[in-house]
């Protein structure tokens, strides 16, 4: 059974000042009840609250605790990946600040990697603070994306989960501009397993994370990571082809037998069809076409203001380091 010398906890942070002392006394709580060492890694993605001055005041209190801030807002999944590239731990938790995630899981996380499973994600058995058509919405969301990306995604399944370091270290070499970390990790391949929880509803303040977010997240999810839209574009069109032809067979013989078919009511209809279809399709085609010409800008995911605990490291990993090189140098 293997063991961790160290263990990271990465945590974005977007306006959750009231929420962060809580959260450090029960992660610290749990840190002293585990038989390696540990850090807890901030990214503060931007917030106007005065989490960044609490997030000093920790780090004046804990040695433990690091911190990274961002310039701007830059997005939750990108805050994600800037902790995941300097984490330095044998295994990495991922977990949100504002306490649905419970910090008192991890032992439990941490026994199912030595058991041998390279990610090991919290499942939500029961979602506490959240509204039917939230937690429909979800439900139908993961199984959408269970069906749509050609490897296995967990089901129900948040960022709240612990990874082994060769999952991170495989994840820091995924620098796409559309990002979404849940989805990549899986990607890796690596031997995953689930640990079911109850989450808990937010210990204080409003969720940063609204139903814009979430949108462009499934957008992210159906555009990036899959094929399968492009390809229900052909079917479609083949579908139409193939109705077309077949009512231009009965309306032939219907002309061939005396009985022409009224042609405006017909024809009105069609156009319309074949009208919205058009629309639909170029959206689609222009969606794929907006990303790649994202990506294709090779900007850096992020740019970082401050940072704190990382005085022989530096505020660039070796991640930005590379795509920087890669810009310079295409």
């Amino acid at each position: 059974m293997r063991e961790a010398e160290r263990i990271s906890i990465v945590i974005p942070v977007l306006d959750e000042a009231e929420n962060l002392p809580v959260l450090h006394d029960r992660l610290d709580a749990v840190l002293s009840t585990l038989p390696c060492t540990g850090e807890i890694l901030f990214v503060d993605d931007g917030s106007s609250d005065g989490s960044d001055r609490v997030i000093r005041e920790l780090s004046e209190r804990d040695p433990r605790v690091r911190a990274l801030f961002f310039t701007r807002n830059f997005g939750h999944e990108r805050a994600l990946t800037a902790g995941l590239d300097r984490a330095t731990g044998d295994v990495v938790v991922i977990m949100d600040a504002d306490l649905q995630d419970s910090p008192e899981l991890i032992p439990e996380l941490l026994e199912k990697w030595r058991e041998g499973y390279d990610i090991v994600g919290a499942r939500r058995s029961i979602r506490h603070g959240e509204g039917p058509v939230k937690k429909s919405a979800a439900y139908l969301f993961y199984r959408l994306m269970r069906r749509l990306a050609p490897w296995e995604t967990p089901l129900d399944t948040g960022n709240f989960c612990l990874i082994d370091r060769q999952v991170a270290q495989a994840f820091r070499r995924c620098r796409e501009w559309n990002r979404f970390v849940r989805v990549l990790l899986a990607w890796t391949g690596y031997r995953q397993t689930t640990v079911e929880f109850e989450r808990s509803p937010r210990h204080a303040g409003r969720t940063k994370y609204g139903t814009r977010n979430q949108l462009g997240l499934a957008a992210t999810s159906v555009v990036s990571y899959s094929l399968l839209p492009l390809r229900l574009i052909v079917a479609t069109g083949l579908a139409v082809m193939a109705g077309s032809l077949a009512a231009l067979a009965v309306m032939a013989v219907r002309a061939l037998v005396g009985a022409p078919p009224s042609g405006l009511a017909f024809l009105g209809i069609c156009i319309l069809l074949m009208g919205g279809l058009q629309c639909l399709f170029l959206g689609v085609v222009g969606e794929h076409v907006g990303r790649t010409l994202m990506e294709a800008q090779r900007r850096p995911l992020y740019l970082i203001r401050d940072s704190v605990g990382f005085d022989d490291y530096g505020a660039e990993s070796r991640e930005e380091k590379a795509d920087r090189g890669a810009r310079l140098n295409p």
